[in-house]
């Protein structure tokens, strides 16, 4: 364990998972506005998306980001929402497409996780850009009525 300002201990892996959100940081720094929250979560708006990004370490040396974007909510739970989001889920590349069923409406949310330990910048970016453009044409099918 190394000790960081004294006060308290971080391991290598607390470490490893912070480095990875920093990276995450720079990489969707240019694109969206983020906001940050205590527990490390970093949440933003993409393409009327909205979304947050968690590194979280699943086992040692393997740091794994989260993202969570909710495309769509409150939609009218009917054949036509079900066919629409069936057609986002077939055309999404990364990520996994589910509609939450709240009674009479329903709400869309993309889930993707990736190992991203190891991933330079630029390769980190790739992989967030690639999942919110995905996000994004979803949330088009979704809404085009």
């Amino acid at each position: 364990m190394q000790s960081n300002d004294g006060d308290s201990e971080v391991t290598d892996n607390e470490q490893a998972v912070r480095a990875v959100q920093d990276q995450v940081l720079l990489a969707l720094g240019d694109l969206v506005e983020l906001s940050a929250a205590d527990d490390g979560s970093l949440s933003f708006e993409y393409a009327g998306c909205l979304c947050v990004v968690r590194v979280m370490e699943l086992a040692a040396g393997l740091e794994m980001v989260s993202m969570t974007c909710v495309l769509a909510w409150d939609l009218p739970l009917d054949d036509a929402l079900r066919a629409r989001a069936e057609e986002a889920r077939r055309q999404v590349q990364f990520g996994s497409l589910q509609v939450v069923d709240r009674g009479p409406d329903a709400d869309v949310l993309l889930q993707y996780v990736f190992p991203a330990g190891g991933l330079d910048r630029q390769a980190l970016a790739t992989m967030l850009v690639l999942v919110l453009a995905g996000a994004g044409d979803a949330r088009e099918m979704l809404l085009d009525a």
